[in-house]
């Protein structure tokens, strides 16, 4: 025993030594070892085990070089990814409520990746044009045999698309790319406008669009709201499951119109599978906990009636106005008409 502890005391001293001896291959061999254990963290965390939260992927790369061959063939791959996004892109056609009269519609699919949820379509019976900025991505959709019409596009930039023609689109996934500026020539907001401007036009109609995303903050729910109210969208925010961590979706609801009874938002799913309203709500919750707790959140475009009053009066320039002027210009020697009952008077259409 004594020997045992005389031994492992000379090895302790040992490895002092050779720390003071070699400090820069200890750091070395340090840094090489905490590599390999984040390497192992975040392998386990792919993999769904414990070790803390990944950080989200539009944090760490731009798409075109997250989404490498690597790692799009593991996405695709993935048992688990491919369940979730089965469920979401059902979940997402839900919401589109397309007439279920067995007529397919055109779809367009933004941010279709490999074609996951391109399957969900094709399975409904529906024909669907995937866009996707990874080429990676849509390389793996080949591969799989993909049924809709890939294009490889930057949808920060436009869809390119011809106006009315799609009757409804999704996105799994995709949009909160829009509100990060990956190089140093991307504005979000710029690019936000280009994306939800080009989504109104190409849309018929009527037609819904339904954007499944993940936002870091309000500020970027925010963010996507306003900019699709601005390009002419009716619509707001549909949040599923809005008191769990894990199982909380949100979905932008847009309907491609002004509001009406017609584009009322859909119900949003609660925690015991049935569908809930934010007044479903119980009252006794906090008042910092009432973003958290809404599933629904209705979004109109409240547009000034400031210019509406402006074009009537013609820009300010009544009859008062009129009158003035005629009296300068009587001032000033011209010759001026008479006043009358009929001077400012607005002309009626028919004559």
């Amino acid at each position: 025993m004594i020997f045992l502890q005389l031994c492992q005391l000379k090895s302790v001293n040992s490895k002092v030594m050779y720390i003071l001896r070699h400090p820069r291959e200890t750091l070395a061999a340090a840094a090489a070892a905490q590599e390999h254990t984040s390497e192992r963290a975040q392998r386990r965390r792919r993999e769904g085990g414990s070790g803390g939260e990944m950080p989200r992927p539009e944090v760490q790369a731009p798409p075109e070089i997250f989404y490498n061959e690597s790692e799009a063939r593991k996405y695709t791959t993935s048992s688990r990814i491919i369940e979730i996004q089965a469920r979401i892109s059902e979940r997402a056609l839900e919401l589109l409520a397309l007439p279920n009269d067995g007529v397919p519609r055109m779809l367009l699919d933004i941010g279709c990746g490999s074609g996951l949820s391109g399957e969900t379509l094709t399975e409904h019976g529906h024909h669907w044009i995937g866009c996707d900025i990874s080429e990676s991505m849509l390389d793996v959709a080949l591969e799989r045999e993909a049924e809709g019409d890939l294009l490889l596009a930057d949808m920060g930039e436009g869809l390119g698309l011809r106006p009315g023609v799609i009757d409804g689109a999704i996105s799994i996934s995709a949009v909160q790319w829009l509100c990060n500026a990956d190089k140093s020539s991307h504005e979000p907001r710029l690019r936000l406008k280009a994306f939800f401007g080009s989504l109104y036009r190409c849309l018929a109609r009527g037609a819904r669009a339904v954007l499944q995303f993940y936002a870091d903050n309000v500020k970027q729910t925010e963010m996507l709201v306003s900019f699709a109210m601005n390009a002419g969208f009716a619509g707001g925010v549909v949040i599923d499951w809005p008191h769990s961590s894990k199982a909380k979706k949100s979905y932008l609801v847009l309907t491609c119109g002004s509001p009406s009874v017609a584009t009322s938002l859909p119900k949003a799913k609660g925690q015991d599978g049935e569908m809930c309203s934010s007044d479903d709500d119980d009252d006794d919750d906090d008042d910092d906990e009432s973003n958290d707790d809404q599933t629904v959140g209705t979004y109109g475009r409240n547009r000034s009636n400031k210019r509406r009053k402006v074009n009537n009066n013609k820009n300010g320039r009544g009859r008062d106005w009129l009158l003035r002027k005629k009296e300068q210009m009587r001032k000033r020697g011209r010759e001026v008409p008479a006043d009358t009952k009929y001077t400012g008077r607005k002309r009626k259409t028919r004559f």
